[in-house]
């Protein structure tokens, strides 16, 4: 499989689809499928897009980035600061500066940089199965792709620190209590009330739909670019820990990380 194939984006009457594809790794992203993301963001402003909706095939909607797929001798040598800076941050400040809305489609877990995808969309509808995952802790990393910014703003920061300290999940209805969903659906009837939904947008004047976006979210830009340098500082920290290459080890090893034992 390439990487067209790994993200699939299909652009039909003003409804652009970004598909994340990587069932077998339950839609873990790549570095390549992080640029393939930001190409289709950054085209959306200028191709005719009306609406997007953001999904992943198989069980899971995103499970964050994947590791596995980046060599031991590369991971140690990633510049992760300008990583951040270029390939996260970019996108999802173009999700919510552009004039078009963004629909998260989330049938199933997500984790990781997928849950800061979801938390940047506009519109985020969900399935009974779907469940919710601030997964950076696992491996000793901190939120990044503005969760820190968004999640705050929805359940409240003693609530976002327990999930992203924890990394305990939450279900389809605590996210819909929580104003992470703004509706939650039967896994059977999910594909209808998305498609219902974009196709509604879709028909909508446009100059009035970018209004109300700009309207809603004009103050939040400086504060959102702000979060996302902080996280891409702090990430570049992170990476650089003892606790993030006993969070690798753990998981290539499929075991439960010890942190700490530098510290010993």
């Amino acid at each position: 499989m390439n990487t067209e194939d790994h993200l699939i984006v299909t652009l039909e009457r003003g409804v652009k689809r970004i598909t994340f594809n990587r069932p077998e790794r339950r839609n873990a992203v790549t570095l390549e499928m992080f640029e393939a993301f930001a190409e289709a963001v950054e085209r959306t402003a200028t191709d005719g897009t009306r609406v997007v909706v953001i999904s992943g095939a198989g069980d899971a909607f995103c499970s964050g980035l994947d590791i596995s797929t980046v060599a031991s001798g590369d991971l140690a040598r990633l510049d992760v600061e300008k990583t951040v800076r270029e390939l996260i941050n970019p996108p999802i400040l173009r999700m919510r500066a552009t004039h078009v809305p963004f629909i998260a489609r989330v049938h199933g877990p997500v984790g990781g940089i997928g849950f800061s995808y979801v938390l940047a969309s506009d519109i985020r509808l969900g399935s009974t199965a779907a469940t919710f995952g601030q997964t950076f802790i696992t491996v000793g990393l901190m939120p990044d792709g503005g969760s820190t910014y968004f999640l705050s703003r929805l359940v409240g920061p003693a609530k976002a620190f327990e999930l992203m300290a924890t990394g305990a999940r939450l279900s389809a209805e605590d996210a819909l209590r929580f104003g992470i969903l703004n509706r939650v659906v039967n896994v059977t009837e999910l594909d209808a009330a998305c498609d219902e939904l974009a196709k509604a947008l879709a028909a909508a004047p446009q100059p009035a739909l970018a209004r109300v976006k700009a309207a809603l979210s004009r103050a939040e830009h400086e504060a959102l670019a702000a979060a996302l340098d902080f996280e891409a500082e702090g990430q570049a920290d992170c990476f650089h820990s003892a606790d993030f290459r006993e969070g690798v080890a753990a998981f290539m090893q499929k075991r439960t990380p010890a942190f700490g034992k530098d510290r010993e």
